[in-house]
């Protein structure tokens, strides 16, 4: 039997929400806002909050454009499986692992910022849960499935000036999270 939860999708609006105003804000003082919430390796023992505030930061319309289509997608999906709370666990501890990656190994004047490494983690987990169900990905003409999707993605992170180690931490901690929801077997999945 195959269960797909009706719940209610308040937080996930709510973080997207929260990344829109702070987008906006980020609009009109960039450099504050970045300087401010943005993840700089060197500057973590200072600006200790950026490990978490630097995932609501975006640095352009396409960065923030992409992260909330995939956040929307990837996170109603996930949301509908495994509840609220597994959701919310998945979505900050993964933005958490792809931070601390990216402090380890990015260069310390480097800034990270974006939801990257929670979507990644997000998509990880359900790459786990639900390996083959297709997605569309812009330009393939017919569906894919769902793995395949994110390995696409995560190819695309190791372009200049992308932060593939949030990427690849996020995606770590969501693939962990998907075997841990797959051995719970509460919910049969497509």
């Amino acid at each position: 039997m195959r269960t797909y939860r009706s719940v209610n999708l308040n937080v996930l609006w709510f973080i997207i929400a929260l990344n829109v105003v702070i987008f906006i804000i980020t609009l009109l003082r960039p450099l504050e806002v970045i300087g401010a919430l943005g993840l700089t390796p060197g500057e973590l023992s200072e600006q200790p909050w950026t490990i978490i505030s630097s995932m609501f930061v975006h640095g352009g319309f396409t960065h923030i454009l992409f992260n909330m289509i995939g956040l929307y997608f990837l996170g109603s999906f996930l949301l509908r499986a495994v509840g609220e709370k597994s959701f919310l666990a998945v979505f900050f501890l993964g933005g958490l692992a792809g931070n601390v990656l990216f402090a380890l190994l990015a260069h310390p004047e480097a800034t990270g910022i974006g939801a990257s490494g929670a979507v990644y983690a997000l998509g990880g987990a359900l790459v786990i849960m639900v390996p083959k169900v297709p997605v569309l990905v812009f330009p393939i003409p017919v569906p894919v499935p769902l793995w395949v999707a994110i390995i696409l993605f995560l190819l695309l992170s190791f372009l200049p000036g992308i932060a593939w180690q949030a990427h690849l931490g996020g995606l770590f901690l969501g693939l962990i999270a998907g075997l841990i929801f797959r051995s719970r077997r509460r919910v049969s999945y497509f």
